[in-house]
């Protein structure tokens, strides 16, 4: 089998190669799968230059989900040769074949588009968490967002829509405003310093009490100063490449809290019923299409260059998958 390996923390074009790995003997109660859709999610990227939260013990293969079909089992009845899995969180993705633990494994619902499916285990829990964790919503409240247009940022939106919640979606092209608007958005602003007035006009003046921030730096600055006495900033990346800030009339003033998430520190302290039961509903919408972000385009391991180099660019259409096997 072939795999993409690391064995260094840097540049990530730098760091990676495709190799050539023996294929390991199943033991009882293992699968063998074949990789068939993997993304580049942003986290898989800043692991690769060694700026990740959790960092692993290399020489490693990088990827924490996708969606792959049962080749082989190992004396066990949970999977049979032909399902199509999701692949087990934070397994190292990027390869043609992984073995794992048969009984652990969770099937695709039947129609489900694979390469939707691929990326369930990552984005989408974190926008419904983002939603209901900080903050206790009523529907009708609004909910401010930037990167809005990100996989996260378009989750959220379907995701708020279905709890009844309004959102406020910030981006930095105007371009997007059609796009998101006809996926469900109510209003889509730009990040600029206007911010705070154009989502008083936006909303009617409403108090927006949670700001989604996934920027950082000044952009984080302007969620805080948009939002409501008492409100709260919750940031979950910082695409800018600089740490979440909140200005002293936020702070001082108009008491605004800054939280941060990361979904691996959710998925250590929650019981795994919980975590399962999340993953099942999430992978519903999934397949019935509720739940839906654009793929920029495919690639082959091979060509793992060239998916990073796309996967790095800022204005791109949509999420980058590697189909080591391709598409069913």
């Amino acid at each position: 089998m072939k795999a993409v390996r690391f064995s260094a923390f840097g540049q990530p074009l730098e760091v990676v190669d495709v190799v050539e790995e023996p294929d390991a003997a199943l033991k009882p109660g293992e699968a063998r799968l074949e990789v068939l859709a993997t993304p580049i999610n942003p986290s898989d990227v800043l692991t690769l230059s060694g700026q990740y939260g959790q960092l692993p013990k290399l020489p490693a293969v990088p990827g924490n989900e996708g969606v792959g079909r049962v080749v082989e089992v190992q004396d066990s009845s949970a999977v049979k040769v032909g399902d199509l899995v999701f692949l087990p969180l934070g397994a190292g993705t990027w390869r043609t074949h992984l073995v794992a633990d048969a009984a652990s494994l969770m099937r695709v619902p039947a129609g489900t588009d694979v390469r939707q499916a691929a990326m369930l285990f990552v984005n989408p829990p974190t926008a419904e968490l983002l939603l209901r964790e900080f903050v206790t919503l009523q529907p009708g409240e609004w909910v401010l967002q930037n990167a809005a247009n990100s996989a996260v940022g378009r989750y959220i939106i379907t995701l708020a829509k279905q709890a009844g919640y309004k959102t406020v979606n910030v981006v930095r092209r105007e371009s997007l405003a059609a796009e998101l608007t006809a996926l469900g958005a109510d209003a889509v602003v730009l990040d600029t310093d206007a911010l705070p007035e154009r989502v008083r006009e936006v909303t009617g003046g409403a108090k927006v009490r949670l700001g989604i921030d996934a920027v950082g730096g000044e952009s984080t600055r302007r969620l805080g100063d948009a939002l409501a006495r008492g409100g709260t900033v919750v940031s979950y990346g910082v695409m800018s490449g600089k740490g979440p800030r909140l200005s002293a009339a936020a702070t001082i003033f108009k008491d605004i809290t800054l939280r941060g998430f990361w979904l691996v520190s959710w998925l250590k302290k929650t019981p795994r019923e919980e975590q399962g039961a999340l993953f099942a509903r999430l992978a519903k919408h999934v397949a019935d299409g509720t739940l839906q972000v654009p793929v920029d385009g495919t690639f082959r391991l091979e060509d793992i260059r060239e998916a990073l180099t796309r996967a790095m660019e800022g204005e791109r259409g949509g999420k980058v998958l590697l189909t080591p096997n391709g598409l069913p």
